[in-house]
């Protein structure tokens, strides 16, 4: 599926420029968001996963989303709770364990402002068809599983070939 060879590296070449530009655009929208609403970056994007999640989770596993350390999810957590964007409660089920639990009014404010800022982002797929859009969709599946394997890989101090 390798296309026109004599204009593969150039398309490569294009590719890497927009994408560390789509990247670089991305992290500055964040730290917009994360300064408008007083938080640090990473608790912005802790935040957007716990809200992802399907049940509330244990601070273990908000280390596992994040790529941090126990004691620095600890921390991130402690920021979260303070802010009152998350309480933590003990499970029910099992009470040896603590729950990570969103607060849903602050998380209502927390979409409205993401919404007011990043404004209609549909409009930008609306003209593609449905075959783009699971381009699209495939290539992100594939890049936040690439991003998690090097995040993990950088937090073991290996380089990217896994030596370390």
């Amino acid at each position: 599926m390798a296309g026109n060879d004599s204009a593969r590296p150039r398309l490569l070449a294009e590719l890497d420029a927009v994408s560390r530009r789509y990247i670089a655009s991305y992290a500055l929208f964040n730290q917009a968001v994360a300064d408008r609403i007083g938080l640090h970056p990473t608790d912005l994007q802790c935040l957007n996963l716990l809200t992802l999640e399907p049940e509330p989770v244990t601070t273990g596993h908000v280390a596992e989303l994040t790529g941090l350390t126990t004691g620095s999810a600890t921390r991130l957590v402690d920021r979260l709770e303070r802010a009152g964007y998350v309480v933590r409660r003990r499970d029910a089920g099992d009470r040896r364990r603590v729950l990570v639990i969103p607060v849903p009014e602050r998380i209502a404010e927390f979409r409205r402002v993401w919404d007011e800022l990043s404004g209609d982002w549909s409009r930008i797929f609306g003209e593609l068809d449905d075959t783009e859009l699971a381009v699209i969709i495939g290539h992100m599946q594939r890049t936040v599983e690439f991003t998690k394997e090097r995040i993990a890989r950088l937090r073991e101090g290996r380089d990217a070939d896994g030596a370390g």
